[in-house]
C-alpha cells in the first residue's frame, strides 16, 4: 500500500473515532453538561414541537397544501420530539436520577415518582410524534415542571405547571 492511502486511511479511522467519542460524550462522567441546560432544552423541544404541531393543522387546511413544507413540518416535530426524548433516557433516567435504597423510604419514593415523571414525558414525546393533538404538549409542560420541582428539591405550584406565571 502507498503511504498516501495508508495516510487517508489513518485520517478516515482517527475521524471515525473522534466522531465516536463526541457520540458517547453525553455517557461519560465529565461534569460538562448542567442540569439547567437539559431543562431548557427539554423545554425548547415541546416550543417546537407544539409549532410543528399548528403548522401541520394549518397546512392541511388549506385548499392546496404545499406538501413540501407539511412534511418538513412533521419531520421536525419528529426529530424534536425524538430529542426530548433522548434528554430524558440519556440524561436524566441513565445518569442523574440514580436508584434509591430501598430501606430508605423517603429516598425510594422520590426516585418513583421522577421515574414515573420521566416514562410519562416519554410517552407523551411518542404520542407527539404519533398525533398533531396540542394536549400533549401542554401534558409535557406539566410534567417537565413537575419533574424539574422534584428533581431540584422545590415545591410545585400547579398554576406555574399550567404554564401561568405571576408578574
Amino acid at each position: 500500500m502507498s503511504s498516501r492511502l495508508l495516510a487517508g486511511l489513518a485520517a478516515v479511522g482517527f475521524v471515525l473515532a473522534a466522531v465516536s467519542i463526541a457520540g458517547a460524550h453525553c455517557q461519560i462522567p465529565c461534569g460538562i453538561y448542567g442540569d439547567p441546560v437539559r431543562f431548557a432544552q427539554l423545554k425548547e423541544h415541546v416550543t417546537t414541537i407544539e409549532k410543528s404541531m399548528q403548522q401541520i393543522q394549518a397546512l392541511s387546511r388549506e385548499k392546496e397544501p404545499n406538501w413540501n413544507q407539511l412534511v418538513r413540518w412533521v419531520g421536525n416535530k419528529e426529530a424534536h420530539a425524538d430529542e426530548l426524548a433522548e434528554i430524558v433516557t440519556y440524561y436524566f433516567m441513565s445518569q442523574r436520577v440514580k436508584p434509591a435504597d430501598p430501606a430508605d423510604a423517603a429516598a425510594s419514593a422520590k426516585y418513583v415518582r421522577q421515574i414515573t415523571l420521566l416514562h410519562k414525558m416519554l410517552v407523551h414525546a411518542m404520542k407527539a410524534k404519533q398525533t398533531t393533538d396540542l394536549e400533549h404538549c401542554k401534558q409535557l409542560r406539566v410534567l417537565i415542571h413537575e419533574f424539574e420541582a422534584s428533581y431540584l428539591g422545590q415545591q410545585v405550584h400547579k398554576h406555574a405547571a399550567a404554564g401561568h406565571t405571576h408578574k
